[in-house]
């Protein structure tokens, strides 16, 4: 931290006066916001000398080609430490999520953000494509060793940790086959290769008129490739979930941008539905990694709308697994494993899956079968919160006793949502003791209602005016429960915000 403290004072001019963690998702990375007292920026530690190479080269063509990426700023000597342009907090994804908490799902909103998304995508991919690809790690290319990495990630972090039957000399010939088939396509793009709703950054516009601009991150791992890799990653991303009508405009919008037509349009769509089979395949691997292995819970809720999105590519081009007899039969495998109901067809359904235990936390469907939490933050001047599921309220914490931001002027126009007012909140020790006492309670209902299979729980904080502590409390607690609950579906309602 020291070094990266030293490289901010030579860049600004002036000392750090507050560093504050970012979060990395599944990243080794560690991201910082550091603040100043005229200038901020996101500074990161990162051991990989060559991968932070490969950011470092993509950045600065990209910036030259007035993509936009974020600016890059300083480099330490040692290349483990640097600074960046600070594009805030909001993503793509986050606000699509937003959206989905409240009602609004993809509105026309979301839909002209994606259609942008994707024409900055096209020009990603051809303004990369002159890129100098001897830095790109860890390959040069998304070549046949490259996807045999990605089918053996499937094969050992998903199909072996849920311990799917499959003849694995055959299995290795399928791979074989489905490279040579991927690598037949027009290979002379950049491929981002993580191209999806939580690498996309939207800075606010200074005008409720305007879109917010779009600004794109943690594209390290790219490398020359296929364009039909990254148009799969965002159109099928898991945990997005877009309606599959929404896709189909989207997919079309890209292909106008591209001015693919005709017999190209036919061959790019054939080529197009085997990248996203292996997208699938790969993202199936890294949730089994980062979730059955290492049990992080974002992950394990991620397997789900995985395992939906394979069976909806197979059900809608039934051809595509016929040559690779030994893949399909670990496909059906795998889902013949979470109990489908038609034993013949695995691939048909998932309707069966309230059949599955919700107490195994290992278990990746249980978030969609389970006891749901709502959390709700009120204003005690409006009265105790609704409760329609009948059970009578559950518990209602009163955070009026708690230091109020709401008494200081600068606070007045936040929430309980917005860093200043967390940061106020976080610095009061009642606080903290008030919210470990919240998750003992909470957690103690929690584990019984699972233990009798009860399908509903009620968790309300109240303040005077529904705007600040009673917010922060609910938005602490919900985010706990998803973390430490993945089997649990946790709705999350600010009624005075929110009406």
């Amino acid at each position: 931290m020291e070094q990266l403290l030293q490289l901010f004072a030579q860049w600004a001019g002036e000392p750090c006066a507050e560093c504050l963690a970012i979060g990395a998702g599944g990243s080794s990375r560690r991201y910082f916001r550091l603040l100043g007292a005229t200038k901020h920026c996101v500074g990161a530690v990162a051991d990989d000398i060559r991968e932070n190479e490969a950011f470092f080269a993509f950045s600065r063509h990209f910036h030259n080609k007035g993509i936009n990426v974020p600016e890059l700023y300083a480099v330490a000597d040692d290349r483990r430490h640097y600074l960046q342009q600070d594009l805030g907090d909001q993503t793509l994804y986050g606000l699509l999520l937003d959206k989905k908490r409240q009602g609004g799902g993809f509105d026309t909103q979301m839909l002209s953000l994606y259609k942008q998304a994707l024409t900055d995508l096209a020009s990603i991919q051809q303004a990369g494509a002159d890129i100098d690809f001897s830095v790109a790690y860890p390959r040069p290319a998304f070549d046949r060793r490259s996807i045999l990495w990605d089918l053996n990630y499937f094969k050992y972090y998903f199909l072996k940790l849920k311990h799917i039957p499959f003849d694995e000399e055959l299995l290795e010939n399928d791979f074989l086959r489905l490279a040579d088939r991927l690598l037949a396509a027009d290979c002379n793009y950049f491929l981002y290769r993580d191209f999806q709703g939580r690498n996309i950054m939207l800075v606010l516009p200074t005008t409720h008129y305007q879109l917010p601009t779009l600004y794109y991150i943690d594209y390290q791992g790219g490398r020359r490739g296929a364009a039909q890799y990254d148009v799969a990653s965002l159109l099928y991303s898991a945990k997005s979930d877009l309606p599959e009508p929404i896709r189909a405009e989207l997919l079309n919008h890209y292909l106008h941008v591209r001015n693919i037509k005709g017999a190209a349009r036919r061959q790019w769509l054939d080529d197009f539905w085997l990248y996203l089979l292996i997208r699938i395949l790969q993202t199936l691997g890294a949730y089994g990694y980062r979730g059955l292995y290492e049990r992080k819970p974002y992950f394990i809720e991620s397997i789900p709308p995985a395992l939906a999105n394979l069976r909806a590519l197979v059900e809608n081009h039934p051809d595509i697994l016929s040559p690779l007899p030994e893949l399909a039969r670990a496909l059906s495998n795998s889902l013949n494993s979470l109990n489908s109901p038609n034993s013949l067809n695995p691939l048909n359904s998932l309707n069966s899956l309230n059949s599955l235990n919700p107490l195994n936390p290992l278990n990746p469907l249980n978030s969609l079968n389970s006891l749901t939490v709502t959390v709700t933050s009120f204003s005690f001047k409006q009265g105790l919160p609704d409760d329609p599921s009948g059970n009578g309220g559950g518990h209602i914490f009163d955070c009026r006793a708690l230091p109020n931001p709401g008494r200081y002027p600068e606070y007045k126009t936040y929430t309980g949502k917005d860093r200043p007012v967390v940061e106020f909140l976080q610095r009061q020790p009642a606080v903290d003791t008030f919210l470990n006492n919240v998750k003992g309670i909470v957690a103690q209902s929690v584990d019984k209602y699972l233990e009798r299979r009860f399908t509903s729980l009620m968790v309300s904080f109240g303040c005077t005016g529904g705007q600040h502590r009673s917010v922060y409390f609910a938005e602490q607690i919900a985010s706990w429960l998803r973390n430490t609950y993945p089997m649990v579906n946790v709705l999350l309602h600010h009624r005075e915000q929110d009406s």
